[in-house]
């Protein structure tokens, strides 16, 4: 399992580097709309912030251009690159092409159907928004699951986005997703727990230690 940091701003990454157990960084073309910074000035900071991979969607919807742009993302950020390449007719010929070449991600995956189809376009993770699949279909959660019984014994690992609490990622963790990404503030409160703080004061008040 990996947990990835959700963004594109560059003191996010710092964070999440200093917590020492982020493997990686995602970003999606809203994420990168919020920089006032060249997309490649982006990357270059990124890619120096974690030594994971670095995900780029593809925003062109033409099968030449997105050929294309995977392929200039790769030279911009090296082998750190998994391209998210939506979900769609022409977004799985893109894998199937690109795939052999770079690290793909299938995103924006709704049913286990296109979980299905990322597979054996060779995609190496089939992502799953969560929360808004929660808000669009019922229950974002058994998504997860339906996606994990048709990869059962594949390649194509489920990563977990659209993460709105702890409890969502446990859930999506319990129901076969392989890796979480999460915004900052998702990730930091992973970390806490009003009964762990308690028990922490507890230690504190009538504890002895080295120091």
């Amino acid at each position: 399992m990996s947990i990835y940091l959700d963004s594109a701003i560059a003191a996010e990454a710092e964070a999440a580097r200093e917590l020492g157990w982020v493997k990686g960084i995602t970003t999606n073309p809203t994420l990168l709309a919020k920089s006032d910074l060249p997309v490649q000035t982006i990357f270059k900071r990124l890619t120096e912030l974690t030594t994971g991979p670095v995900f780029y969607q593809l925003i062109t919807s033409d099968f030449n251009e997105m050929v294309a742009e995977g392929r200039a993302a790769f030279e911009l950020i090296g082998h750190q690159t998994v391209l998210k390449i939506p979900a769609s007719l022409v977004g799985f010929q893109v894998v199937t092409r690109l795939s052999s070449e770079i690290p793909c991600a299938v995103t924006a995956i709704y049913s286990a159907a296109q979980a299905a189809v990322s597979q054996e376009a060779g995609a190496k993770y089939a992502i799953a928004y969560v929360n808004r699949a929660t808000k669009l279909l019922g229950d974002g959660v058994a998504l997860v699951r339906e996606m994990a019984s048709v990869l059962a014994g594949s390649n194509t690992e489920i990563l977990a986005a659209s993460i709105k609490s702890p409890q969502e990622a446990v859930a999506s963790l319990q129901a076969g997703a392989h890796h979480l990404t999460l915004p900052l503030a998702m990730l930091q409160s992973l970390t806490t727990h009003e009964f762990s703080a308690q028990t922490i004061d507890e230690f504190a008040k009538n504890g002895r230690g080295i120091f």
